[in-house]
């Protein structure tokens, strides 16, 4: 497989990857209506959205590198950079700080041996800040993958982490 992803988006891209964006392009108006959902597949096989990903993508929609970039890098769960198998989103807001959330992060943050933005040695979580998670009346809380974990606290953290 090529890495000109600029060329030929077919040559960096799968069959799978293709014919997935294509299938949602076909639902909308027009090909870069497409980007958010182009991104969110290719990062569902890949894990992320490298340069050449990114490139690829662009090229399919018919837009600029840098515009599809300035999409990918506004959306939070857009990773533009490897991520572990899992990744921690930990709820930053001022509902979960007033809950104690600081003393949970920090606890978090032991036991994983990892700083904001950082991956785990073995792969396993990266560790993200999010503004809101949307559930301000269990705070403090995190998302573990696609798993929702609330009214956390430093004795029960390490039961949501295994």
């Amino acid at each position: 497989m090529s890495n000109i992803a600029t060329d030929n988006p077919g040559n960096f891209l799968t069959e799978q990857e293709l014919a997935e964006i294509e299938s949602e392009i076909s639902h909308l108006p027009n090909r870069p209506s497409a980007a958010i959902d182009a991104l969110k597949i290719v990062q569902s096989y890949r894990g992320w959205i490298s340069d050449e990903s990114l490139s690829a993508i662009a090229t399919l929609l018919g837009m600029s590198a840098e515009e599809l970039d300035g999409i990918a890098t506004f959306y939070n769960l857009i990773y533009r950079q490897p991520v572990g198998e899992k990744v921690i989103l930990y709820c930053d807001s001022v509902s979960c700080w007033l809950m104690d959330g600081d003393k949970v992060c920090k606890k978090i943050k032991q036991k994983l041996n990892v700083d904001y933005g950082e991956t785990t040695a073995d792969n396993k979580y990266t560790l993200l800040p999010v503004t809101c998670l949307g559930d301000c009346d269990h705070a403090p809380a995190m998302m573990v993958g696609d798993e929702l974990h609330h009214d956390l606290t430093i004795d029960n953290i390490e039961e949501h982490l295994s």
